[in-house]
Order: C-alpha cells, then sequence, then structure tokens
C-alpha cells in the first residue's frame, strides 16, 4: 500500500495538474502514479546461486559441459551441412568440417593468423591475406572469429575473394556474450552483432546473397553469460528463439558465380 504522506503528495499533484496541467502532462502523472503503486507491491524476484558479481564459470561453460553458444552453432552447422562439400577452410583446427563435411569433402585446410598451429595448412591474417589465391574454397566455415578482427570489411572481402564462383561461406558471430580475456590480450575481441549490422555487414562483399538468423532468448542469455552449459538445461529451453535476445548469429553468404 502507498504511505500516508506518499498519497497526500500525489493528491495535490494530482489536484494541481488537473487544474493547470496540459492534457499530455496529465496522462504521463497518472502513469508515473500507476509505477509508483506497481513499484511499492513489488516483489523481488528470487535470483537463488545467481544473485552473485562474479559468473558460474569463466570458460564458457566447457567446464561443465557444452557451452550454450557451441549448441547453436553445431545446429546451424547441422542444417547447412550439405553446404559442407569439396574443399573446405576452418580456422584454428578442422572439428566442423570432420563433423559435419563427411566424405563430400575432398581436401580440409585449416587458417590460422599467427605461425604455430601445427594443424594450419595456410597462415594469414584475413585483412592483407594477397598470397591467400583467389577461387580456391567451396565452402568456408567461419564460427566465432570475424569479432576478433577489427577490420571486419577487410576479412570479409578476403574471404569472398577466396571462395569459388558458388561457393559458400558459413559463418556464425556472437551477440550477447562476455569478452574473451584470452583473444583480447593476443590480438583483440573488437565486436559484437546483431542480425542487422550482420546482414549489412555481409552484404557489402556478398551482395543480397546473404541470410541471417539469430540463435538465442533471455534464459539461454543469461545462461550464457554465467557460464552454464547445456545439459544444465531442457532442448525446448535453448531451441526457443527470442529475436530480442540474440546469442549467436548465423550467416550463410555465398558467392555469386561470374557473370550472374
Amino acid at each position: 500500500m502507498l504511505t500516508r504522506g506518499l498519497q497526500a503528495a500525489l493528491l495535490g499533484a494530482k489536484t494541481a495538474a488537473r487544474r493547470f496541467a496540459p492534457a499530455p502532462a496529465w496522462r504521463s502523472l497518472q502513469i508515473g502514479r500507476a509505477w509508483l503503486r506497481r513499484r511499492v507491491s513489488l516483489r523481488p524476484v528470487n535470483l537463488g546461486q545467481l544473485r552473485r558479481v562474479t559468473p558460474v564459470s569463466r570458460q564458457w561453460g566447457a567446464d561443465r559441459g557444452q557451452p550454450i553458444d557451441r549448441f547453436y552453432i553445431e545446429a546451424f552447422l547441422r542444417e547447412q551441412a550439405l553446404d559442407i562439400r569439396g574443399r573446405v577452410l576452418e580456422v584454428r583446427d578442422d572439428t566442423y568440417i570432420r563433423q559435419f563435411g563427411g566424405d563430400r569433402v575432398t581436401q580440409r585446410d585449416v587458417l590460422h593468423v599467427v605461425p604455430g598451429n601445427p594443424q594450419a595448412t595456410i597462415v594469414a591474417d584475413l585483412t592483407s591475406a594477397a598470397h591467400v589465391p583467389s577461387d580456391i574454397f567451396d565452402c568456408i566455415i567461419m564460427t566465432q572469429t570475424l569479432h576478433l578482427i577489427y577490420d571486419v570489411g577487410a576479412a570479409l572481402r578476403t574471404l569472398h575473394r577466396i571462395l569459388k564462383p558458388g561457393g559458400v561461406l558459413l559463418a556464425t558471430l556472437p551477440g550477447i556474450s562476455h569478452v574473451s580475456r584470452r583473444d583480447m590480450e593476443r590480438w583483440g575481441d573488437c565486436w559484437r552483432f546483431t542480425t542487422m549490422s550482420a546482414q549489412r555487414l555481409l552484404a557489402e562483399s556478398f551482395h543480397e546473397d546473404v541470410s541471417i538468423r539469430s540463435y538465442g532468448n533471455v534464459l539461454a542469455a543469461v545462461a550464457f553469460l554465467h557460464g552454464l552449459a547445456t545439459e544444465e538445461f531442457r532442448r525446448d529451453e535453448l531451441e526457443h528463439a527470442d529475436a530480442d535476445y540474440q546469442v549467436i548469429i548465423a550467416a550463410r553468404a555465398v558467392k555469386r558465380p561470374s557473370g550472374a
């Protein structure tokens, strides 16, 4: 209930508003009064173990099970598995080429930005990779990488150039995520995206041959920020999609055949 003092103040404001205030101001006062009543009667949410200022895990949930972002990334790649064929490029290792490409893949390549990765067949900075030949890949898998590159546009132009005509880029980008401290200290953690920004960025290189979707909801976002794992939730809780809580952005972009 409202206190007597608050009730008296509201009554006085109400009387003055009726006499002197224009209609919009009077409506604002009514809205404010309703808000105050709700605030007084509001019951706090029981946050339980999540009422804390540090995350449950800083390892993305990998120390508890499958990270939630990987649940979405793998769902996307599973849906697009038929695109993973011919000569395929992946970043850091060839895990997803092997997992989703199967016998459709004729050659696997691995890209790394600096020397020292024994799995890398190509060492290159995507923003200045003139030594990588054009038109050589049928598919490029680029998961959780573009946000680490400050000049995303230059990287996308390189990816477009090195794809064969008709080749497909399968990319995922973070929407809601904590900072990767390890990447921040090595080469940077620069961006978070929305479906709108991803669409516009990819369209600059791939034109209209781009399809974008998001994965996630408010529960998944909170869980991922805390480093909880896929196994701690029901499948339907993670699969529910709310476009206002974009945990992962997924993009499929096709390089137009010459003359198309």
